[in-house]
């Protein structure tokens, strides 16, 4: 779901800072660090427009985005053009050397001109060295959510950061409220694992959450391609 369909509909927007390397921007951020900013970001800004007293205009886009498909749009940026959306509406991220800035959902059809310049291919990372082992901000907070891609499924970084936010989006409906509440005041803290095969299996068994794909970009309908649990 990195791309909207060809019929329109509401998107999320989510730019993420991918400079080149060595530019004085800095270096752009591991595939794991982007993922958990994505979905960070994501489940700020869902918590945001259901939070009392939450603008009516934040409140209102939310609901109509969740009405139908919760597609994501993950575009890449740098110098000016990432400077340009970050006063639009929209929560922002900065994680372990990644920055995301997830925007209010609006018509796919009808994005901003500073949104719709930028690019959506080319939103590759470069993965950990040990993606497999806990060790980012994230690792030491309780309140923090587990989010595990598929490892039988190759998708851009891009695409995998789209679901990673799929993943917390469902989430935060799908907790018990105590349990969103801890989330949420902690700053929806997310570890991203990239498991062994034989461990998805496992993992995804007692997972809550189950994210599978609309198809529409790099994987077939259907394809499972994160869960979540806390």
């Amino acid at each position: 779901m990195s791309e909207p369909a060809p019929d329109g509909g509401w998107a999320m927007q989510i730019v993420v800072h991918l400079p080149r390397p060595g530019s004085p921007e800095g270096d752009p951020p591991t595939r794991k660090a982007l993922l958990e900013a994505v979905a960070t970001a994501v489940g700020r800004l869902v918590d945001a427009c259901y939070a009392d007293g939450a603008d009516p205009e934040w409140a209102a886009a939310i609901r109509h985005y969740e009405d139908g498909w919760i597609r994501k749009v993950v575009r890449r940026a740098r110098g000016i053009g990432w400077r340009r959306v970050q006063d639009l509406p929209g929560v922002g991220v900065e994680h372990d050397g990644a920055g995301v800035r997830a925007l209010l959902p609006g018509p796919a059809d009808a994005v901003p001109d500073d949104v719709r310049k930028l690019q959506v291919g080319g939103t590759e990372a470069a993965d950990d060295a040990d993606e497999a082992t806990p060790d980012g901000e994230y690792d030491d907070q309780p309140a923090a959510i587990t989010v595990v891609t598929n490892p039988a499924v190759t998708m851009t970084a891009g695409k995998a950061a789209a679901q990673a936010g799929h993943a917390a989006q469902l989430a935060w409906h799908a907790m018990p409220s105590a349990r969103r509440d801890d989330w949420a005041a902690a700053g929806c803290p997310v570890t991203v694992l990239a498991p062994t095969d034989s461990d998805w299996a496992t993992a995804l068994a007692g997972a809550a959450v189950v994210v599978r794909d609309g198809g529409l970009t790099e994987v077939r309908p259907g394809t499972t391609t994160a869960i979540a649990w806390w």
